[in-house]
Formats: structure tokens, C-alpha cells, sequence
């Protein structure tokens, strides 16, 4: 374990240090590289900036409003009867629009239930097996100017979908 942890902490000194070899081997201009990448940076930051400032305005006004706990009772009927915990809607509605909303409504599952809980490894699993659909298209497409994501969004949707149903799905059978 020791060696593990030694390894970990080498690995990106090593990385760096290989690097600057490299350039130093190919006469590479190393800091002007990195100059030059970060405008780049700052550009593509500048690109996606309204996208962004959109994507929060519409998150915060989504957890703010209620109307989560307003969708998690009008589905609860429908939910108990396929044996999915209420307890997770919420985190299965606002994981595939925002990464930082999701942490902070897994961590008040898992406040709540406690992290070992079943309900607290359901929503521990969610967040390693989905991603922040919405943002992550909004982000990569504004980028480089793509327009039309209708067929995108879809298909990442379902497979959030299938993550989030798998998800539950697996813990239920193993009973972690």
C-alpha cells in the first residue's frame, strides 16, 4: 500500500518532468506552448461563458422553485409501485442538468439516510454511473459552434435513464 501511495504521489511530478524532457529533446519552447494554449483557453472560456451563466440561472431557478418536490409526489405513486425510493428522484431529475446540484442534493441524501444506507449507496452509485448530460452537450457544443443537438441530448438522456434504473436495479439485487 505504501508503494501505491508513493507511486500516486510521483505521478504527476513524472508527468511534468517527461514533458519538459521532451520538449527539451525537441527544442520545444515549452512556457511559450503553454502561452499559447492558455489563450486558447481563455477563448473557449469567453465562447461558452452565456452558455453557462444559462445552464446556473436555470438550475438555481429549478431547486429554488419546488417544482422537484412537485414532480417527485405527482410520479411517488408510480414509483412505489416499481419499487424505486422516492428518496433518489430528486437526484435522478437534477443529475443529468447540473454536476455541483447534484453533489449538493447526494449529499444531503446521504446526510440525511446515512452514506452506508441503501439509499445512500443508491445515490453514491447514481453519481459514478451518470453524467451532467445537459451540461456537458451545452458546453462542448457551444464551443465549437454546434447548433443542433436534438439527437445528442436524446440519446444521452436514455442512457442516463439507463444508468439511473441499472443503478437502483444493482443495489436492490445486492443489497449494498
Amino acid at each position: 500500500m505504501q508503494l501505491i501511495n508513493f507511486l500516486s504521489n510521483l505521478a504527476m511530478p513524472l508527468v511534468i518532468l517527461v514533458i519538459v524532457i521532451y520538449a527539451f529533446l525537441e527544442k520545444i519552447k515549452v512556457f511559450e506552448v503553454f502561452l499559447s494554449g492558455a489563450k486558447d483557453g481563455i477563448d473557449v472560456v469567453i465562447s461558452i461563458f452565456p452558455t453557462l451563466i444559462g445552464l446556473f440561472l436555470a438550475v438555481g431557478a429549478l431547486r429554488s422553485s419546488g417544482i422537484l418536490d412537485f414532480i417527485v409526489n405527482l410520479i411517488s405513486p408510480l414509483l412505489n409501485k416499481v419499487n424505486f425510493p422516492t428518496e433518489i428522484m430528486p437526484l435522478a431529475l437534477i443529475r443529468p442538468i447540473s454536476g455541483s446540484s447534484s453533489i449538493a442534493v447526494a449529499t444531503n441524501i446521504m446526510k440525511t439516510f446515512g452514506v452506508d444506507s441503501q439509499i445512500g449507496m443508491m445515490a453514491a452509485v447514481i453519481m459514478g454511473s451518470t453524467e451532467t448530460t445537459v451540461y456537458t452537450i451545452a458546453v462542448y457544443t457551444a464551443s465549437v459552434g454546434i447548433k443542433n443537438t436534438r439527437f445528442v441530448l436524446w440519446a444521452a438522456l436514455i442512457a442516463d435513464f439507463v444508468g439511473i434504473v441499472t443503478s437502483i436495479v444493482v443495489c436492490n439485487l445486492l443489497k449494498i
